[in-house]
């Protein structure tokens, strides 16, 4: 393997990583474009969507080399962006090596996540709770929202794992959260369904989506921005969906 092939692999599995776990497409551009240029090759170009990376440089006179990976999942985990970004510092300022940066960014993307699933459900829970409280709900409405919360989480975990379609099972956790919060109102554990609702809910909120279709549009990179806001839309609506239809067939 050449000096140009392991450095396509370096900036490709550096990118790969960090669209895959919620970077911004134009920190992955840039990310990109630092790590081939401080490996020695000329005419660096990149081009990052929501579902493609392509990448093309000159090999030192040789010619042009271009390759593009593709992008299927999306996961949000900021602190493998935050260790990718590490790594591409060391090796920028040379305090690694090809090698050992391979290394470290295979590790990276191999490596679980960096909160176990038992967590985030307690953590979707609390969240549920706080924001029904928030939206003025009662004390006895936190009890209902943390539990409806917790089911929510690990009903998006479980469907997320069989389900090709992410959207789908947004829509079934939507639902399964709306019908748990009647129910918990119904024998008597909270008072408020509006609120406990909506605190159930809020875990679902595309909020990496959203705030990073508004930096894509704000830098300029509009096919990106247009689609991580497609995708927050329709995350949105998947959520509405189930909610409604677990009003319309318990509640009507």
């Amino acid at each position: 393997m050449t000096k140009a092939d392991r450095i396509m692999d370096i900036c490709l599995l550096a990118g790969e990583t960090m669209l895959i776990y919620g970077a911004e497409t134009y920190r992955v551009e840039e990310t990109i474009e630092r790590m081939a240029k401080a490996g020695g090759v000329a005419n660096v170009h990149s081009f990052v969507t929501t579902t493609g990376i392509f990448l093309s440089f000159d090999d030192e006179g040789k010619g042009d080399m271009m390759q593009m990976v593709r992008i299927d999942d999306r996961i949000y985990d900021l602190n493998k962006v935050s260790l990718v970004n590490q790594v591409s510092r060391e090796y920028v300022s040379s305090e690694i090596d090809e090698q050992k940066a391979y290394e470290k960014l295979l590790e990276i993307a191999k490596a679980p996540m960096n909160y176990p699933p038992w967590l985030i459900h307690i953590a979707s829970g609390m969240a549920g709770a706080g924001f029904s409280y928030l939206f003025g709900g009662g004390i006895r409405d936190m009890l209902p929202a943390f539990l409806a919360g917790f089911i929510v989480s690990l009903a998006l975990f479980t469907f997320q794992d069989y389900l090709k379609v992410k959207f789908f099972a947004e829509f079934i956790a939507a639902f399964i959260g709306g019908a748990t919060a009647i129910f918990l109102v119904y024998i008597g554990l909270g008072i408020n369904l509006d609120q406990i609702i909506i605190g159930t809910l809020m875990p679902l909120v595309p909020g990496v989506p959203l705030t990073n279709a508004v930096r894509d549009l704000m830098s300029g990179d509009y096919v990106a921005g247009v689609s991580r806001g497609a995708e927050a839309m329709l995350t949105a609506l998947s959520i509405a969906t189930g909610i409604a239809l677990a009003i319309g067939l318990f509640l009507a």
